[in-house]
């Protein structure tokens, strides 16, 4: 019952595989994860497509929702974007499957874990730095959070956020984060206005524990003002249990947020599992 209190929809595998000439696309996979479809690229974010976010797939955190589809009917990726390596960002079984097909991209000290799996076609990068990819500009944003796959590897690796920067439109991918309005003011004023913003609402109470780690939905408000998005969607939500707020909360309170803050309806939004969005051009957004 709870995982049907998360809607989902039927892909639109033609719209997926065939996107629409012009503009961006956004398909939410599940938790973090998306596919991006921007100037004739497909892009991943922090892939995860296996039952549990956990070391071993018999014991931690088991997944409510099931991924909208499966890898195999993913159109070729070409990038792939890692905000850090925690196991609901970072699935060892999920990399393995998606392989060396793509360019990973993954922030500073990460990139030996994906050479232990063999793993080559990897990049990192500090934070500000940026890489090209054909028509893309890729750089690296910081986030406040922290790190680790062991208690005795703590903050060992960065981790980031991602502006992924087309020929006429852009976008923000927050990864995992706390609120830190320097840092986000920042990027909306170095890389904003962005068309589209993929910030994280849920996984945030007690807030004595998570305050400086997960944003809750009224700081989630605050990072898409603070950037300076058009359209935001709401992810890290509705498909494992991580912390104690009840499943649908982060939506909820999202609603009343935007609300609050005098924001359109659409502003700020969250989708169905399996859900494409078409982000029309606007050219007079861009400086």
């Amino acid at each position: 019952m709870i995982a049907r209190a998360v809607p989902r929809v039927k892909p639109e595998f033609q719209t997926i595989h065939t996107p629409a000439d012009g503009g961006l696309q956004v398909t939410w996979l599940g938790h973090s994860t998306f596919l991006v479809q921007l100037d004739g690229m497909n892009i991943l974010t922090d892939p995860i497509f296996s039952d549990r976010c956990s070391p071993v797939q018999w014991a931690g955190p088991k997944r409510l929702s099931p991924p909208a589809f499966s890898m195999e009917s993913l159109p070729p990726i070409d990038v792939i974007v890692i905000s850090h390596n925690h196991y609901d960002h970072l699935d060892r079984t999920t990399v393995e499957h998606l392989g060396t097909t793509a360019q990973w991209l993954v922030p500073l000290k990460v990139k030996q874990w994906f050479e232990d799996l063999g793993i080559q076609t990897v990049q990192e990068l500090d934070w500000w730095d940026s890489t090209r990819i054909e028509n893309l500009k890729i750089v690296c944003t910081p986030t406040q959070h922290f790190s680790g796959r062991t208690p005795f590897n703590r903050n060992e690796t960065l981790w980031a956020g991602w502006a992924i920067i087309g020929t006429e439109q852009r976008l923000w991918f927050g990864g995992d984060t706390g609120y830190n309005p320097i840092q986000f003011k920042q990027i909306g004023t170095d890389w904003g206005p962005f068309d589209l913003a993929l910030i994280p609402i849920g996984a945030y109470d007690p807030r004595w524990i998570m305050k400086n780690h997960h944003v809750n939905p009224e700081e989630a408000v605050r990072i898409h003002q603070d950037i300076r998005s058009q359209f935001s969607i709401g992810m890290h939500w509705g498909t494992f249990i991580l912390t104690d707020e009840p499943i649908q909360e982060p939506v909820e309170r999202l609603n009343a947020a935007t609300l609050a803050e005098g924001l359109p309806d659409d502003a700020f939004v969250t989708l169905p599992l399996g859900k494409t969005v078409h982000i029309p051009n606007n050219d007079s957004m861009q400086e």
